[in-house]
């Protein structure tokens, strides 16, 4: 790969971000039990939500693209591969006007399409409810341990971007799914040392929890793709469109800048409609 770089006549210092990018994608492959081989298009497509939830620009996320499909060009003429996962990925626009989230029926929607029958159900359940009502990103969740919970103060620890720490609250609601998850799997989540376990009681990975939350969507009946920066985007959203403080949504959601807050949420079209017919005087009854 180092001579395919060379080739390519780039600068020293673009070489080294095209080398860093493969080593972070590797790390991805090994993290998610994948190699290069078999990582498919929908595994492409997951690592593309992933770089988004981290809150990358879109200039860097678009070098990383540009990059693995470099990359899979020469492992393909190598003959070391046979298939090109980015080949038809969506490249990474510069802009994009607003970020997307779900309205509250969307959310309730989901809710209820929970499979009550699956021995998984209420894993699912608190997910579902700790990612909506918390808005942390995919690898807090993962990463969250038992002891990072504290289900008197309803409150827990995540260790976000730079392993900074930050105290995120959660709701009655979200404490009830919890300790009943936790209570019915308990033994499974000592002898795995993970909070989220898939089905064979074993750590649950952050491919699959996007796939847990595409299943989810399936059988909702939505027409719509989730990953846990949409319910991140409509955990703030929706803060906001009640009447949240934008900085005290900042903290919560672990941004340094509020310029980055600001990018991560908006005002939803019936926020809009409302705040102009109950403010604007031409609006008013006369």
């Amino acid at each position: 790969m180092d001579r395919l770089l060379y080739q390519r006549n780039l600068s020293e210092h673009t070489i080294k971000s095209y080398a860093k990018d493969l080593d972070e994608f590797h790390d991805f492959l090994k993290s998610e039990g994948l190699n290069i081989s078999t990582f498919k298009y929908m595994d492409a497509r997951n690592y593309l939500a992933m770089l988004y939830d981290k809150g990358l620009k879109r200039s860097t996320v678009s070098r990383k693209i540009s990059s693995l499909r470099s990359y899979y060009h020469y492992l393909i003429e190598q003959e070391a591969v046979e298939n090109h996962p980015f080949l038809n990925l969506p490249f990474p626009k510069k802009e994009k006007a607003l970020p997307t989230f779900l309205y509250e029926n969307e959310i309730d929607a989901l809710f209820e399409s929970l499979d009550q029958s699956s021995k998984m159900y209420l894993r699912d359940k608190a997910i579902l409810e700790l990612l909506y009502a918390t808005g942390i990103r995919a690898s807090e969740l993962i990463s969250l341990k038992i002891e990072r919970i504290d289900f008197n103060y309803m409150i827990i620890k995540v260790y976000g971007k730079g392993n900074k720490e930050r105290i995120v609250p959660f709701n009655e609601s979200t404490k009830s799914s919890l300790q009943e998850y936790i209570g019915h799997f308990k033994k499974f989540i000592d002898e795995s040392d993970s909070l989220w376990l898939n089905y064979r009681y074993e750590p649950l990975t952050v491919r699959g929890l996007r796939h847990v939350l595409d299943m989810m969507v399936k059988r909702s009946a939505q027409n719509f793709d989730l990953h846990p920066h949409k319910l991140r985007h409509s955990f703030a959203t929706h803060l906001l469109n009640n009447g949240a403080d934008i900085r005290a949504v900042q903290e919560l959601l672990g941004h340094e800048s509020l310029q980055t807050t600001q990018k991560y949420t908006h005002i939803s079209k019936e926020q809009l409609r409302k705040t102009y017919l109950n403010t604007h005087p031409g609006s008013q009854k006369r």
